[in-house]
């Protein structure tokens, strides 16, 4: 061969060889990226050509799925109570993707989970359709109800746990919307998508208030201010009386004196201002303790976490780094003080589990026609307070409810012993505007077990401003909860 035809040839070579390597980079390499491309119809056609598989809740399906009308997908997404479902659920939509369990379980959901290669490669041999698995939740079907009518037209949430597992048995949040309305990719679907984003609602129906929401929670956390000064000492018993001025006046303070507006607080016992929501007492104890240490134990109950997935990510709880008259706030569950609804159910199960605080979680199985490919087992995240600190707090919450002058007693169930805390945490620029109705509770049965606690915030902007208060608003919706889940047992 002469030297030209040899260039020539060598070139040629070069330039196969550059496309199979370009070939191999772009199938092997790239191929998950290019899989995974909001720009890649193929995928997307691919997802929709068969029945999504079902998120189930006590053994039945709330979701299903339809033949769209039109268009390149061959299937959407339905819900069954699609509104009272959305905030456990998310959304799953032919032109704007996925949320929450939807996306973050939708391999299982479309078949095309690694794990479910097997069955796949099976059903291909035998000529079966593709089938999508189960994703089977944790979730109670009556208390989920009863929070989501318990709420009404009010905006708010609703977050119950199974103290004792951590398992959510109800998750909600109001205004919400229906997912099924926006399945679809016609104009019609843009449109009722176009509906409930914030720009266009200022409610914000689409805010996962349950998990995404952070509140100021008032006075609930004076059982987390409670725990903290029995923990370190700084009262022996909840009966003995504290060293507590009434007026208080804030730490390296001049303004007005921190006052109550109920009870006699002065000196009052730990029990007794918990049960009448002694602000001074409770600023007093955060200040005793300190910023650190309350700290440290609002962190045992999980604040500061900004990794808690129940799997849906839930937003950081925050006890902040402060000075000492915003510390004695942060103690009254006020200045910069910050706890998501799932948040305050976690401190109301740990201290009904005696101090064991259980990880929230909202998925028990992922199944395959009737192969189960995951199962999610209970996982302690922490001892938040010691066995006899947490009956000290439970004696303080069940006296809350049930003495004469507490404020829960909206909250009692017959036949079963109810332990709560109210709240009404300020809300605006010096207060200017509606606060919001907290409450936080849990349930005992006559075996001693707690089958469930619950935390309720209402954000009610109709209310007359007079009339808000944690117990009026909030505790009546945390018993419907409470009770469907002891009913749902019996």
């Amino acid at each position: 061969m002469n030297k030209p035809l040899r260039r020539i040839a060598i070139f040629c070579g070069l330039l196969i060889l550059a496309l199979l390597i370009r070939n191999n980079y772009i199938q092997y390499v790239k191929a998950d990226e290019l899989a995974s491309d909001d720009e890649n119809r193929r995928v997307n056609i691919e997802r929709y050509s068969t029945p999504r598989g079902n998120i189930i809740v006590g053994g039945k399906a709330i979701t299903g799925s339809v033949e769209s009308e039109s268009g390149d997908y061959k299937y959407k997404r339905t819900w069954t109570n699609g509104p009272m479902w959305a905030p456990v659920t998310g959304y799953s939509s032919q032109a704007f993707g996925a949320n929450q369990l939807e996306k973050l379980e939708d391999g299982i959901l479309t078949g095309n989970d690694d794990r479910l290669f097997f069955r796949n490669t099976l059903d291909m041999i035998t000529g079966k359709a593709k089938q999508g698995g189960s994703v089977v939740t944790t979730l109670n079907a009556a208390a989920q109800k009863a929070a989501y009518e318990g709420l009404g037209d009010k905006k708010g949430a609703v977050a119950a746990i199974d103290p004792a597992t951590g398992k959510i048995l109800a998750l909600v949040s109001t205004p919400s919307y229906d997912p099924s309305k926006f399945a679809g990719n016609s104009d019609k679907d843009a449109k009722a998508w176009n509906a409930v984003q914030k720009k266009n609602n200022p409610d914000d129906p689409m805010l996962n208030r349950a998990l995404r929401e952070t509140y100021p929670p008032g006075s609930t956390f004076k059982v987390v201010t409670a725990a903290a000064a029995l923990e370190n000492g700084e009262v022996s018993g909840i009966d003995e009386a504290t060293k507590t001025p009434d007026p208080y006046q804030l730490p390296q303070t001049t303004g007005d004196p921190l006052t109550n507006q109920h009870g006699e607080c002065k000196n009052a016992t730990l029990k007794y201002a918990l049960m009448v929501s002694c602000n001074t007492v409770f600023a007093k104890m955060a200040d005793n303790v300190g910023n650190e240490k309350m700290i440290e134990q609002a962190e045992k109950f999980g604040y500061n976490d900004p990794e808690l997935d129940t799997p849906v990510r839930a937003s950081e709880s925050v006890y902040p780094k402060d000075n000492a008259p915003q510390n004695a706030m942060d103690g009254i569950g006020q200045a910069s003080n910050r706890a998501t609804p799932l948040q305050m159910a976690m401190i109301a199960a740990a201290i009904a589990n005696d101090g064991k605080l259980m990880k929230p979680y909202m998925v028990d199985q992922l199944t395959s026609n009737l192969d189960t490919i995951a199962t999610y087992e209970p996982e302690e995240l922490s001892q938040a307070v010691s066995a006899d600190t947490a009956q000290k707090l439970q004696q303080m919450m069940e006296a809350v409810v049930n003495e004469p002058q507490g404020t829960g007693s909206t909250a009692r169930i017959d036949g079963a012993t109810v332990g709560g805390k109210t709240g009404t945490a300020q809300h605006g620029l010096n207060n200017s505007e509606k606060p919001y109705a907290w409450f936080i509770s849990y349930a005992k049965v006559g075996d001693g077990s707690s089958p469930v606690a619950v935390a309720v915030v209402v954000e009610d902007g109709a209310a007359n401003r007079d009339d808000i208060s944690g117990g009026g608003l909030a505790g009546p919706i945390a018993r419907g909860v409470m009770k469907a889940v002891i009913d749902s047992k019996q």
